[in-house]
């Protein structure tokens, strides 16, 4: 059966051709040879070099290459806006207490980053509103109306900042960065050099941050404990203590109103 089946396929396919022929008309076919001369025609030389050269357009003069050059270390400030809202606001505290606290429940992925870093922008920018809106008043819109020059604007919108971070940093940081930078303490703190306030206040708003996350781990590691002594006792060895203490440590967690006073304590550590 199966040789007739490619019997007929293989009479069809002749058929189908024969048919076609007629139809086909014939193929012309051209070699194309090329010319023998142009084998002997000369290379032609290789074209000299042209200098590469870099220039800016509309730009006449020095005060103009000067605009230039501010508009490219604008762009460049911009690219490292993410390193200043993380190492100059409270973004960080909040950010590393939201996931210590993801992890002491026990919730790997639950809420996901996500939502702790969405959660933790909008406490920043809560929490620095007040400082945000002295910096517009002081700096941005007298240098905007062109009341005030560059350097002047510069400085006014480094005191909001700097008072606020001063408040958060602890002598002992400053004491730190004030020796590896080799600088002498200034008679005030306001007139500390940003390049000592800044880190001083990363350090200080890491050591609160875990020091907070410490007092966190503590109900649901007792929690874990009891679970597991309740376990050993009933001689369920082999049953994982994590397993049963999740749902104790969410009803908890919920019934206590948690986030609540997760987000409370961190906006009133601020003030």
């Amino acid at each position: 059966m199966l040789q007739k089946i490619r019997t007929l396929v293989l009479i069809s396919s002749y058929v189908g051709i024969l048919l076609l022929m007629p139809a086909i008309s014939p193929l012309q076919v051209h070699a194309q040879i090329p010319d023998a001369s142009a084998a002997f025609e000369p290379i032609a030389a290789e074209p000299e070099p042209v200098p590469l050269t870099l220039s800016l357009e509309g730009i006449a003069g020095p005060k103009s290459m000067d605009s230039a050059l501010k508009i490219v270390l604008l762009m460049t400030v911009l690219s490292l806006a993410p390193a200043f809202l993380v190492l100059l606001t409270s973004f960080t505290r909040i950010v590393i207490v939201l996931g210590f606290l993801r992890q002491a429940i026990g919730t790997n992925q639950a809420p996901n980053n996500q939502i702790i870093i969405g959660l933790a922008l909008f406490l920043t920018i809560v929490v620095m509103s007040p400082v945000l809106h002295q910096m517009n008043e002081d700096a941005l819109q007298p240098f905007l109306a062109e009341e005030m020059s560059q350097q002047e604007a510069f400085a006014k919108v480094q005191i909001p900042l700097k008072t606020f971070m001063l408040g958060q940093v602890r002598e002992k940081d400053i004491g730190l960065f004030l020796e590896l930078t080799e600088t002498e303490a200034p008679d005030t703190p306001e007139e500390l050099p940003m390049l000592v306030v800044i880190p001083s206040f990363v350090l200080s708003e890491l050591k609160t941050a875990f020091q907070m996350g410490f007092i966190l781990f503590i109900p649901f590691l007792i929690i874990d404990m009891v679970v597991a002594s309740v376990l050993m006792s009933m001689g369920m060895m082999m049953l994982p203590p994590v397993l049963i203490s999740l749902p104790f440590k969410i009803l908890l967690f919920v019934m206590v109103d948690g986030w609540y006073l997760i987000v409370r304590s961190l906006m009133q550590a601020f003030q």
